[in-house]
């Protein structure tokens, strides 16, 4: 899976540069996110704005990098596009993590 990564300060920005996240690469995905967690990245902003598609393996790989962080960082999201937000809003998760319309939104709330 191609993942852009990318600093903002402290802030390590990834950037998924796949269509899909899905069973063929989320355990990949997943693998890489926890890496960058146990490297010492504690905020996290996810641009999802280049992927049409996560199906719930994709939804658990991001769901573990937030529970791999736990209380000790952030992990926002943004640029979701409208068919992925769905799955969010069926499965509640856009109650759980913070999403913001573009990456300088999510970077300013995670300078509060």
């Amino acid at each position: 899976m191609e993942i852009e990564e990318r600093k903002a300060g402290d802030v390590l920005v990834v950037i998924p540069r796949e269509r899909r996240i899905d069973a063929s690469v989320s355990t990949g995905f997943k693998g890489r996110m926890v890496d960058w967690i146990n490297q010492g990245n504690r905020r996290i902003v996810l641009d999802l704005s280049e992927v049409d598609f996560i199906d719930s393996s994709g939804l658990g790989a991001i769901v573990s990098s937030l529970k791999t962080l736990g209380n000790d960082g952030d992990l926002v999201i943004c640029g979701i596009r409208e068919t992925v937000m769905g799955l969010f809003k069926i499965t509640r998760m856009n109650r759980v993590f913070q999403i913001f319309a573009d990456q300088p939104e999510a970077l300013k709330a995670l300078e509060q």
